[in-house]
């Protein structure tokens, strides 16, 4: 059964259809990439008249494109701007469980990550149990500066001793 990073968080209830039957299944939130449940007596029908078998799903987490998945953990790069990094600030990043404003430190470097505790994925079958977001700060530089712009960084440059 095929998931998103969205559907494996949030878990919850599905309807699939095995041998013109229909089986609602209750999906705990946190299941992992190549997962598998086993459901008793939903299998083929056994032999001479037995008891049905058992119905195996294993579950498949689609790629997503924001997030990168560790187990519990999860990490996201973040576009900042430069003059957030630079002066800090505060921004919003959206995580799986909602916006959360983050603080950026004046001076951040490029690359810079943060940890966020419990933003990460639910952990299985242990509700309230979370692992941590990274946030990988990636800044980015202003395009199509006007003629102002351009002086004021030239000056800039200047003062720093780096003209060219």
């Amino acid at each position: 059964m095929e998931l998103t990073l969205a559907e494996a968080y949030e878990g919850g209830p599905r309807t699939l259809t095995v041998n013109g039957k229909k089986l609602r299944i209750n999906i705990q939130p946190g299941v992992e990439d190549g997962q598998t449940i086993r459901l008793r007596d939903q299998g083929a029908p056994g032999r001479n008249g037995g008891p049905a078998g058992s119905l195996y799903i294993t579950f498949r987490i689609a790629p997503d494109p924001r997030y990168t998945r560790t187990g519990a953990d999860l990490t996201l790069d973040v576009p900042v701007s430069i003059y957030t990094a630079l002066l800090g600030g505060q921004q919003v990043v959206d995580t799986l469980s909602g916006p959360v404003k983050i603080n950026v430190k004046p001076e951040t470097q490029n690359g810079t990550r943060l940890r966020l505790r419990g933003k990460g994925f639910p952990m299985y079958k242990q509700p309230g149990q979370f692992g941590d977001l990274y946030l990988r700060l990636d800044l980015s530089l202003p395009q199509h500066l006007t003629d102002k712009e351009k002086e004021l960084f030239r000056q800039l440059a200047q003062l720093r001793g780096e003209a060219s």
